[in-house]
């Protein structure tokens, strides 16, 4: 189950932030995300996240242009055409080359939906997906509310219950932000 929730987060670590300069901020609050990965042998996840405007701010300044902290995108294209938007990045993180197409459809103040084709090619093996394959995964976010008590920004909930901060994963030393060992 480790694996799977590290996958979960290095997918949304490679696919969301390399966007990071050209989205507009979520509303704050609380939200769900729910993750299902297309054709892949993982089950889709549910995860909640409470932020507030300065820290997905920061999300995103955290992980630059480039997805995961210290890639180098050769190529970010991003286009709204009639409320949808899309993109195509080429990401660099050492030895892995990762590309990745998407549409984004809905509003960033209620629900919005996140179709993603990531492929890598090179570096180490990422738990959960298929070395030099395609993954597709599509992210369901919905605003629920306010935070839940105790919550602070940032805090996300994985589906196991195991509760981490985004803000803080940098200052655990692993690469892209990752916890060790997870």
């Amino acid at each position: 189950m480790r694996r799977q929730l590290a996958a979960i987060a290095v997918a949304l670590l490679f696919a969301a932030p390399s966007l990071a300069q050209e989205l507009p901020t979520r509303k704050a609050g609380l939200w769900e995300m729910k993750m299902v990965f297309d054709g892949a042998p993982m089950p889709a996840q549910t995860m909640r996240q409470c932020i507030d405007q300065a820290t997905d701010k920061a999300m995103q300044a955290q992980h630059g242009s480039g997805g995961a902290q210290g890639a180098v995108c050769s190529k970010q294209d991003f286009k709204t055409v009639r409320g949808t938007m899309t993109f195509d990045t080429v990401c660099k993180l050492g030895a892995a080359t990762t590309t990745t197409k998407g549409t984004i459809t809905g509003s960033f103040d209620s629900a919005y939906t996140m179709k993603i084709t990531t492929t890598t090619a090179g570096g180490p093996p990422i738990p959960g997906m298929a070395p030099g394959g395609e993954t597709k995964m599509t992210v369901e976010a919905k605003h629920l509310g306010a935070c839940q008590t105790g919550q602070k920004p940032g805090d996300i909930i994985m589906p196991n219950g195991m509760k981490m901060n985004v803000l803080e994963m940098p200052k655990m030393g692993a690469p892209g932000g990752m916890p060790p060992g997870r």
